[in-house]
């Protein structure tokens, strides 16, 4: 089966935006993929805008360019206007109803809000609603498994971190759960 999906994560310096899109990459590349993870961010870091956009393929991927979506996440209310615009038509809008307006959403590609942030606390720890964010990609893409993002976290975690590591599984989890409940209410 052939596999090519084009994705951009969006938001701003601090939630975690590089970090899900690396993991991403990483865990693709671990179960044998071809990949290219582009990161951008603004020159303040924390709080200026930040995104990244991941190609996951099967073949050889021909260009890193990443012009419109299969997939756009969208975690701040900010990004909501120039990326919503990137998706597809045919494709999807995942935003972290946390922080985004979901009536504030004008794009033909299916729109999942996912209330990252909400769910990032109930798990346990406010700062990996990223975790929450790709747990619900996964769910619905199946590009990669759950397991292999774990894998890939381990390998990148500071030590300093790595207590998170059973929080950013359950984040995942948590992530997938609010995808299934959306497509059990379609």
């Amino acid at each position: 089966m052939t596999i090519h999906h084009e994705l951009i994560i969006a938001g701003f310096g601090g939630q975690g935006v590089l970090k899900m899109g690396q993991t991403l990459a990483e865990a693709a590349m671990n179960e044998g993929r071809h990949v290219v993870w582009t990161p951008a961010y603004g020159a303040e870091m924390r709080g200026g805008p930040s995104y990244c956009t991941v190609v996951v393929s099967s073949e050889p991927i021909g260009s890193p360019v990443v012009a419109t979506a299969d997939t756009v996440i969208v975690m701040d209310l900010a990004s909501l206007p120039k990326y919503q615009t990137l998706a597809r038509p045919d494709g999807r809008l995942l935003v972290n109803s946390s922080l985004v307006d979901v009536a504030k959403v004008q794009t033909p590609a299916r729109c999942y809000p996912i209330p990252a942030n909400h769910l990032a606390e109930e798990v346990g720890e406010g700062r990996i609603g990223n975790m929450v964010m790709l747990g619900a990609f996964l769910r619905l893409t199946g590009l990669v498994q759950p397991e292999s993002v774990i894998a890939a976290l381990a390998g990148t975690i500071s030590q300093r971190h790595r207590h998170l590591l059973p929080l950013n599984e359950k984040a995942l989890q948590a992530g997938a759960e609010a995808v299934e409940r959306l497509l059990n209410q379609s």
